[in-house]
Order: structure tokens, then C-alpha cells, then sequence
């Protein structure tokens, strides 16, 4: 679910020492979106979306969701 999603990236990004502000900067997505993203307001994020916050966490898109226990 989308709840369970944006619990876990805001987990995921508190356990890297990211702030909202840095997380959008390494992920290229904009620090609204970022707040979007871990509001669980997106109920899909998009694969683009992903496969940007996979490279700024350093992983794959299958590594993502197993960081995010997904």
C-alpha cells in the first residue's frame, strides 16, 4: 500500500542520515515531491520516481524495495 511505502522511504531516509532537502537533491525530485512521496500522497509512484530514488540510495530498483521491505 501506498501507507506502507511512505512509512518506509521516510524510514530508509532517516536510517541514510538524509534530510528531505538532501534526498531530493541526490534523487533529482523535488523536495515537494519528496514530502508528497512520504505523505503517501502519490498512491503509485511513478517507475521514473524509483528508479531515481533507487540511484540516490545507491541500488538497484529490486534493492530499493528490499531496503524498503517492500
Amino acid at each position: 500500500s501506498s501507507d506502507l511505502f511512505s512509512k518506509s522511504l521516510k524510514l530508509l531516509r532517516k536510517k541514510s542520515n538524509l534530510t528531505q532537502e538532501e534526498l531530493a537533491e541526490k534523487s533529482d525530485i523535488s523536495y515537494k515531491n519528496i514530502q508528497y512521496l512520504e505523505a503517501g500522497k502519490p498512491t503509485c509512484p511513478s517507475l521514473v520516481t524509483l528508479h531515481k530514488l533507487a540511484k540516490a540510495f545507491n541500488t538497484s530498483l529490486t534493492g530499493l524495495f528490499k531496503k524498503l521491505g517492500l
